[in-house]
């Protein structure tokens, strides 16, 4: 029972295929995209290009593909440092590997990272796997806050949730363009 106010697509700017900018252009489960392009671009009001933080600019090709709608370009970098120590990291997220890559970046003393896939749900068995890789390392257990909220309270309690942000290119102008909206 909420009105829309504004619609943006949110697109990863790694992924890439040999013909089609978005993987092979397939939708979800079969792909990388959540909806097919031309109804996603029908609808919405701008684009966000989410980069990596060690990629200087969007591909050209890319950009192309959103007509005359605005475009963001945005990384997701630590809003804090990673815990301090050994550390175990995991998540639940479509691409896993981003996140271990993330915290390599920002300094943590990562021993292992275990993946899962999207927005699994932890058993018992899979936090007790995580526990004793941990322990096999004397190590903590990191991963983002994302998958955090989703584990038990007791879960929680074991683990360090680390926060990522969206940083804009144009800050500025991202700003302004939501303001209107509103």
């Amino acid at each position: 029972a909420l009105k829309k106010t504004l619609s943006l697509i949110v697109v990863d700017g790694e992924t890439r295929g040999d013909e089609w900018p978005f993987g092979d252009g397939s939708v979800f489960p079969s792909g990388p995209m959540r909806e097919p392009l031309k109804a996603g671009l029908a609808r919405a009001d701008g684009v966000i290009v989410m980069l990596p933080t060690d990629v200087d600019a969007a591909d050209p090709e890319l950009l192309e593909v959103f007509d005359d709608l605005p475009v963001f370009i945005a990384r997701l970098e630590a809003a804090a440092p990673p815990p301090p120590g050994p550390q175990v990291g995991f998540a639940g997220i479509a691409k896993p590997w981003k996140v271990e890559r993330s915290l390599i970046a920002a300094g943590c003393d990562l021993k292992d990272f275990v993946p899962f896939p999207d927005h699994a749900a932890l058993s018992d068995r899979d936090f007790a796997f995580l526990k004793d890789r941990a322990a096999v390392y004397d190590a903590g257990l990191v991963t983002t806050e994302k998958d955090w909220v989703r584990l038990t309270p007791d879960q929680r309690a074991a683990v360090a949730a680390w926060p990522v942000a969206a940083r804009f290119e144009d800050e500025a102008g991202f700003t302004a363009f939501l303001m209107r909206a509103l």
